[in-house]
């Protein structure tokens, strides 16, 4: 059983949790997820790793209740346990220092292009970050966020808070601007991706 150490609520239907799985964090790296079982009756369920503690043993999953087992996954509480906890799995993301880098995250898209953007500010990139969300009331790690990034534009759909656009626009603005940018990442919703 893995022991649910944290729990916030990000918005009305995002959630975070920290758990508790010590060989899974030893070896989890930045685009990389998890697959929980709630328990032995429930369907698997892939996660990106939203974050990890090698010192801690944790793993940060960020979800967004939109399906029956992620909706009860919302439920359980800190203390509470999920049956199976596995990973992780999938291929890292490549990390090198390959100059100025855009990371771009939209929605909930913003939990896995975290570990991304810190792991490429290590290797020494700078790293332009751009998020953006429907609405303020579901952005989060702005933070976290700006502490990995050299430069960061923070976009709403609505204008309720940042700047008033989708995350495309100020990715357009960017790479028309600087001809120093070498590679973008970018994590979001299927229409974000499509432009």
């Amino acid at each position: 059983m893995y022991r649910i150490l944290e729990k916030q609520v990000l918005s009305d239907v995002n959630k975070l949790m920290v758990v508790e799985a010590p060989a899974v964090a030893q070896k989890a790296k930045a685009g990389q997820f998890v697959i929980i079982r709630i328990d032995e009756q429930g369907e698997r369920i892939p996660l990106t790793i939203a974050d990890f503690d090698q010192n801690e043993g944790t793993i940060t999953i960020i979800f967004q209740e939109v399906g029956k087992s992620t909706m009860k996954l919302g439920t359980l509480d800190e203390g509470d346990s999920v049956a199976d906890f596995v990973g992780p799995l999938g291929h890292a993301t490549e990390v090198e220092n390959y100059g100025a880098v855009v990371c771009v995250g939209g929605g909930v898209g913003i939990a896995p292009v975290y570990p991304i953007a810190r792991a490429l500010k290590d290797a020494g990139n700078t790293v332009l970050g751009i998020m953006g969300a429907r609405s303020e009331n579901l952005l989060f790690w702005e933070d976290k966020m700006r502490q990995v990034c050299d430069e960061l534009t923070v976009c709403t759909d609505d204008g309720s808070y940042g700047r008033m656009a989708l995350v495309t626009t100020p990715l357009q603005e960017i790479l028309e601007a600087r001809t120093d940018v070498t590679r973008v990442w970018a994590i979001g919703p299927a229409i974000m991706m499509k432009f």
